[in-house]
């Protein structure tokens, strides 16, 4: 248990249980809250554009049920090219995007929204990782489908499980962001709305 008091209250605006991990490394107390919205893309929407726009959209979605509160909201998509991918849709789909990424290099960008649900400020960014797959057979991606049924995960790629094994390398600035949470950039969004995740010594309450 945190012993890290800190107001407003802090929110996760996600159902996903790796955002949830992840924030949780930062020691805060936090409440989780899983907003409803369509995330179809729009015609001629950009990755940037989408993850953006579904991150800010995220934390909107749930501020009409808190007050007083940091919502955060976060979204990401894996670029192929001039192809989008998402979730997949169901083991087939899976199974084609890792065929599809097999020996090559895909970008990560996820969004990043906080918005605080008092003043109405919201900040966005978008943080990408780039990662390149090896050279995957066919056995060997229904082998890590088995194990760890991925369908939750952007681009079917776990990379805090075996999928780090699929990977040949990795390029960014944040490893979080690389599992759906950039942690980095969030702790400075916090910052700057007065939440110190390391506060200054005397501020902690024993």
């Amino acid at each position: 248990m945190s012993k890290i008091k800190q107001s407003p209250a802090l929110v996760l605006a996600s159902s996903s249980p790796y955002r949830r991990q992840l924030l949780g490394r930062l020691g805060l107390a936090f409440k989780v809250h899983h907003p409803n919205i369509d995330e179809s893309m729009t015609p001629g929407e950009t990755a940037r554009e989408l993850v953006s726009r579904l991150a800010a959209q995220k934390a909107l979605a749930i501020s009409a049920d808190v007050q007083d509160s940091l919502i955060i909201g976060s979204d990401q998509v894996a670029v192929q090219g001039d192809k989008i991918e998402g979730k997949p849709r169901d083991r087939h789909d899976a199974i084609r995007q890792l065929s599809e990424a097999s020996g090559r290099e895909i970008t990560l960008q996820t969004g990043l929204a906080l918005l605080n649900s008092t003043s109405g400020r919201v900040q966005v960014d978008v943080i990408p990782y780039k990662v390149r797959f090896r050279k995957l057979t066919l056995p060997q991606i229904e082998a890590y489908l088995d194990v760890e049924a991925p369908f939750g995960c952007c681009g079917s790629l776990r990379a805090d499980g075996l999928g780090i094994a699929l990977l040949e390398s990795l390029t960014g600035d944040d490893p979080s962001a690389l599992i759906g949470l950039p942690l980095i950039r969030l702790v400075e969004m916090l910052d700057s709305e007065g939440v110190r995740v390391i506060p200054e010594p005397g501020s902690i309450k024993t």
